[in-house]
């Protein structure tokens, strides 16, 4: 899989939010698509393939989403839930992207299955090492199971992939003075 294979799918409604992010993707040189929907009923459009997505060749389904939960028509939790309900999706990984803090959207974000939950950065900066580490992680580390093709890197401990690593050995912490 090539990096430009690796469609990010960006469910946000603040315009602001929107270009900052876009322009934080390009100073992090991360070339991958970033497809851009602005409420919850769009992005469930976009994720069932309904019109005006239903060409995958010019909306193709996303590796990864950034999912604002405060969204217009329908909330970032109901996007999740659909995603979740979806066998073709269900396993397509989900960060919460949000400036809510309360308690009771990041418990049900995790029980919807949301794989992380991170706040929006202040200020650009900020912005910005939190894009080049979703980058890193995301779409250069993790080894999602669309990834598992022939081909791609095999995933270690699978049939047909490497041996799994030995276990962790714990360290030692040396006690602080």
């Amino acid at each position: 899989m090539q990096l430009t294979d690796f469609t990010i799918l960006m469910v946000e409604d603040d315009p602001n939010d929107i270009l900052l992010t876009q322009r934080a993707f390009m100073q992090a040189s991360l070339v991958n698509p970033l497809r851009i929907v602005r409420d919850g009923e769009e992005a469930i459009h976009y994720l069932g393939g309904r019109d005006p997505y239903a060409d995958r060749s010019r909306y193709p389904l996303p590796s990864l989403v950034l999912l604002d939960l405060k969204l217009p028509k329908k909330s970032g939790l109901e996007v999740l839930e659909f995603l979740r309900a979806q066998p073709s999706l269900k396993q397509t990984p989900v960060i919460v992207l949000t400036s809510s803090q309360e308690s009771s959207d990041i418990q049900r974000a995790y029980s919807l299955g949301a794989n992380s939950y991170l706040l929006k950065p202040v200020g650009f900066d900020g912005l910005l090492e939190m894009v080049k580490a979703i980058g890193m992680y995301w779409v250069l580390l993790n080894q999602g199971p669309e990834r598992a093709v022939p081909g791609s890197r095999l995933i270690p401990g699978l049939p047909g992939g490497p041996a799994a690593p030995a276990p962790l050995k714990p360290m030692k912490v040396a006690d602080s003075p």
